[in-house]
Formats: structure tokens, sequence, C-alpha cells
């Protein structure tokens, strides 16, 4: 970017950004000597610097191309410039400054020359004053880099004058994140799932250095992006190579604190997960941070009693009884007093008793409840028709779908 000034200024003001440079492929057209070109596009192929001796038509060759524009910028990534202010007259300029500020939709970032005990220097016709600026851009949108130089032409009637230029550039956002929580009801761990969708969709591919899920104190996490060998390699690869428009999934567990286990009114509290915080790199090794804003979760309303499954068998056999157990949670601030009653399920039959006193349960106190069930019929059936009804209120609490079992046939006897 240059600045062109006006006749009666001195000096020149040209800034340029700092990037690494781009590879660049040589087109592949070639002819048939048969054909009206002849060999004129094969000859012309060959001359190209960027191609392969011997190899021009297969395009094994690739060249380092320096920038020739601005190019893109993305959030997360460092912006720097090189700042060049020239003398190109024939007269000198004394206590020349240079001033530079990153103006953005919401905030003015000074880069240089905003110091009070700034240094200013005499620039002889032909010399130059430099800075190089760097800055990590946080914010997407126009972004403006304003430049002001400040000197006194060495004469005697001269009075010290300025001139400020402006820089306009955008900032793209580079990748596309999207988040899903669950929270795993049935287990007493109260464990929270957080599936992370991180797409690429800038212009080329990159690699991700750095995917990680900064939990909040109220919660440990734990990574499960990694296969189930003995190096606990990541499912990606070494290298996690994302092209341009794909998107790679991300999976972590949350568990919370020891003290917030068990504990629904301290759990109901609990809604800050964390952050993602993320590190790429673009096919040259150019680096880019990205950080999410804080996750936060919608609590399960469990109303004022909670029941959940502890312990129940995956598969089980038709016409044969098996046993499950359940933990209820008193998550009111009231004590309750609880009976409990089974309703018939579809495919399923009850065999324990229901109308029994499951007793007094203070607010945030917990009691186990062990019940045994017959599978009437075979297939995927749901555990259904449990009611928990408070005595003090007569209010009734219904449990359907609670949990799925699956159930098989009788093992075929072997005949003689």
């Amino acid at each position: 970017m240059e600045a062109k000034e006006k006749a009666d200024h001195l000096l020149a003001l040209k800034v340029m950004r700092l990037t690494r440079p781009t590879l660049s492929s040589p087109a592949i057209v070639t002819t048939d000597s048969s054909d009206l070109p002849a060999n004129l596009l094969n000859n012309h192929l060959k001359s190209n610097v960027a191609t392969v001796a011997g190899l021009e038509t297969i395009a094994a060759g690739q060249f380092l191309l320096l920038p020739q524009s601005f190019g893109n910028i993305y959030l997360g990534e460092t912006f720097s410039s090189y700042i060049c202010v020239h003398n190109a007259s024939s007269q000198a300029a004394k206590d020349v400054t240079l001033k530079a500020d990153l103006q953005t939709n919401s905030l003015r970032i000074p880069l240089c020359g905003n110091q009070a005990d700034l240094t200013a220097r005499d620039l002889d016709p032909g010399q130059t004053l430099d800075e190089v600026i760097h800055h990590e851009v946080k914010e997407v949108g126009t972004h403006i880099l304003v430049c002001e130089v400040t000197y006194s032409p060495l004469t005697l009637t001269s009075n010290r004058t300025s001139f400020r230029k402006f820089f306009k550039f955008q900032v793209l956002k580079p990748l596309d994140v999207k988040t899903k929580l669950y929270t795993a009801e049935e287990r007493i761990s109260d464990e929270v799932y957080l599936e992370a969708q991180v797409q690429n969709i800038t212009l080329g591919p990159i690699s991700l250095e750095k995917v990680a899920l900064e939990s909040s104190h109220l919660f440990t996490v734990n990574a499960l992006n990694t296969k189930p060998d003995p190096d606990a390699s990541s499912v990606f690869g070494d290298v996690n190579v994302v092209p341009q428009g794909a998107c790679h999934q991300f999976l972590y567990c949350l568990l919370p604190q020891p003290q917030l286990i068990g504990d629904q009114r301290l759990l109901s509290g609990a809604t800050n997960i964390g952050k993602l915080d993320i590190v790429w790199r673009s096919n040259l090794g150019e680096r880019g941070r990205l950080q999410t804003s804080q996750l936060q979760r919608i609590v399960p309303d469990y109303k004022d009693i909670r029941l959940s499954i502890q312990e129940l068998p995956n598969l089980v056999t038709i016409e044969q009884q098996f046993e499950f157990r359940c933990k209820i949670v008193n998550t009111s601030d009231r004590l309750m007093d609880l009976v409990l009653g089974l309703e018939p399920c579809n495919g399923l039959a009850w065999c324990s008793v229901s109308g029994k006193q499951m007793g007094k349960l203070e607010p945030g106190n917990s009691l186990q409840l062990s019940l045994s069930v017959v599978p009437l019929n075979t297939g995927l059936q749901a555990i259904s028709g449990i009611r928990l009804k408070d005595v003090s209120l007569k209010r009734t609490y219904d449990y359907d779908d609670l949990a799925q079992v699956f159930v098989t046939q009788l093992p075929q006897s072997i005949q003689c």
C-alpha cells in the first residue's frame, strides 16, 4: 500500500504488509505437434520457471510467489506491516515522527509512535524512517490503519507540518464453530458431553494444531478424540489437515467437581461450561488462534424429584425376570413423604409391589430403589409407568420412557 503525497510535502509514506509467499503452480496447457499451434505452447511451458525439467506436464513443481496484493487476513492471525517514511526531496526534514493506530469498529489501538518519550529524527535527502508493527486481530469487519507523519522543513520561516493517511482492509472469519451439549441425565455422575464442529471457511487448506476445551472451575474435562490404542493417537492423525469447506468434529466429556455431584441445587447454577481454544496454521505455517465465548448449558428441569437409572441390563430374555436400580433425589426445598406407584406398560410386567411407602426424604437427599420386571414381548421395550406421589401435597410425578431394554427370544434347545 502506498500513499501519494501532495507536491508540497517533503516526505513520502509507504506501507507494506509482511506476509509469507504463496505456492504458484504452472498452468498445464499442451498441444500436439500436428495441431495448428504446433509446439508453441509446449515450449512456453518448458520455459516456465515453476516447472521441473522433464516433468513439465504433470505439475510436479511449485514455485514460491511473493505477495502481489494485500491478500486476506483472518480473525486470530497477526497483522504485520512495514511502514516507511522516505525523504525523496532535495531538502532535509527535521524532527520527523511517525505515529500509527489501528481503528476497528469499537476500538482505536495504538501501534507505534505513541510513547511519551518518543525521539524525533532528522531525515536528509534519500534517508528513511522505518517501523515494523505487529498486532493480533481480534475483531472481524473493517479495519483502518491510520498513519500520521509530523516533521519540520529545514527553513527559517516554515512551521511544523504533518499529514495523515488511511489504509483500509477487511478481517474475515476463518472458522465456523458450532457446538451441541448433551446432559447424561440417567447417570449419577451428571456428565455433560460437548460436540464441537469446526469448519474451515478460509480460501485454502489449514492444519488444526490445537482444539482444546478450557473448562470452567465447575467442571473437569476429558477429550474423547483419541484412538483406543496404547499410543492414544489422535483420530485425525499426526497432522490434522482440514481442506477448504471441510468440517471436523470433536467430542469432550465434562464431569462436575466432586462437591457438585449429586447436589441438584448446586448443579442448577453450574451453567458455564468453558470455552474452546483453537490454534491453526495455513499451508505455509502462518499461525492463527481463535477462542470462543463462554459456552452455556441449559440445566435440565427435574421439577421437585429426580428419578434416574443407575443399573440396567442392555440385553434380557423374554419371560425371564430381571432387576434394575434407580435413584430418587429430592431436588425441592421441602420435606417429601413418597409413595411408589407402578402402572402397566406395554411389553413389560411389574414384579414389584405398587403402593409401597418410600418414607420421608429430606431436601437434597436421595434413596435407592430396586424394581423387578418380566418382559412379555421381544424387541426394544421402554420402561414406563413409574409414579411417585407426595402424600403431604397429594402431588403425583409421572416417569415414562425412562429407559429402554432390548428383549430377545429364549435360546433354542439342541435336538439330537
